[in-house]
């Protein structure tokens, strides 16, 4: 089944009641870019790729589409069953510009779905479950106002919550922390501190020295893997990496030299589906725990990560993230990928299980074919 055609789209997603806060960030809104392959058969399938910026990480929606333009002449005539092969054609086309290729590899997940009546879930290994866990991420803010956010979260069903940090004096995060555990104490929930790299080394420190009866995970504190290295033994706190796993030679490393002790992954950030798979295998082998999400996106990336999410085995799935609580619509008439109950029900039908609807997308920015 070879590509014929590949269309490009981009597409604003309005932050409903944004602006949302990170350490280093406020999103407004977001650009994000979506790829329509089609093929000599007439099947369709769509990727979606959605940076948070050019702050967040050297990601941002202009350079996708560069990334995309360059590649796109050249894989006229792919294999789109084929995404090992497809991804070296990727590589061979451009260096780099991981976050971009994921776009492509997804569409072609979506394809082979369709062209073999499967789900992207079952090309992925099979799906454990089909009632996925996720994970509520609140903004940085003031320990009053977060708290009350993770109280109403856990009631919502919500197994595990991330609270950001960051950006500010570290006795306000240490505060917040404080407040969170008050109100979830004892129900069963997970907690994340996520820096976004915004905390200093000395921060870092302070901030689990001070809280060593809080049972939280602190993800991606400080800026480097030079930085983890150097807190590693000297925390009373598991390490998760996030924005310093780049590629799957990080991750080898990162996991080699027993750096972290679990990760927040982003499908795109790591080349799609087929390097997610890896990445996924990886961890198991090492019984290191992981999330399956992403930066931010609409119903495309929604249900890639709900679909590797599900084939991840249960005590070490940290919840698949999703943009659809912060953001306004959906691009499937039916409702697209929703959260119920802190829970994603597993997208039915072949590929990936979305319908867009094409035309609230507009023109294409990019055709070619």
């Amino acid at each position: 089944m070879k590509i014929t055609e590949i269309h490009v789209y981009a597409h604003d997603l309005p932050v409903r009641n944004g602006p949302y806060t990170m350490a280093n960030a406020k999103v407004w809104a977001l650009d994000t870019t979506l790829v329509k392959l089609v093929t000599d058969t007439g099947l369709v399938g769509w990727g979606e790729t959605c940076p948070v910026g050019p702050t967040y990480q050297p990601h941002h929606a202009l350079g996708a589409r560069a990334a995309l333009a360059e590649m796109a002449q050249g894989l006229i005539g792919a294999n789109a069953l084929q995404p090992v092969t497809l991804r070296r054609r990727m590589d061979g086309l451009l260096n780099g510009h991981r976050y971009a290729k994921a776009a492509i590899d997804i569409a072609a997940h979506d394809l082979m779905g369709k062209a073999w009546g499967v789900r992207v879930a079952d090309l992925l290994g099979g799906a454990v479950s089909e009632r996925v866990p996720s994970y509520y991420a609140t903004g940085v803010g003031e320990p009053d106002e977060i708290a009350r956010i993770a109280a109403e979260k856990v009631a919502e069903g919500y197994p595990r919550l991330q609270v950001k940090i960051g950006g500010r004096p570290v006795e306000v995060d240490i505060a917040v922390l404080r407040k969170v555990w008050e109100v979830i104490r004892g129900k069963g929930v997970r907690l994340a501190a996520d820096g976004n790299r915004g905390l200093t080394t000395r921060d870092a420190l302070r901030l689990s020295r001070e809280c060593p009866d809080i049972p939280f995970v602190m993800e991606q504190p400080c800026n480097t893997i030079e930085e983890l290295a150097a807190i590693r033994s000297r925390v009373h706190h598991g390490i998760y990496m996030d924005e310093n796993g780049e590629d799957l030679a990080t991750v080898i490393r990162a996991v080699g030299q027993g750096l972290i002790d679990g990760f927040g992954m982003k499908v795109t950030r790591i080349g799609g589906l087929q390097a997610m798979a890896t990445f996924r295998d990886i961890c198991e082998a090492r019984s290191l725990p992981h999330t399956c999400d992403d930066a931010w996106g609409g119903d495309i990336i929604a249900a890639a990560c709900t679909h590797i999410g599900a084939t991840v085995q249960p005590r070490l799935n940290e919840g698949v993230w999703l943009a659809a609580p912060y953001i306004e619509g959906n691009y499937d008439a039916r409702g697209g990928v929703k959260i119920e109950g802190g829970h994603i029900r597993l997208p039915q039908g072949p590929g990936l299980g979305v319908a867009p609807d094409e035309g609230m997308f507009g023109n294409p920015v990019l055709s070619v074919g």
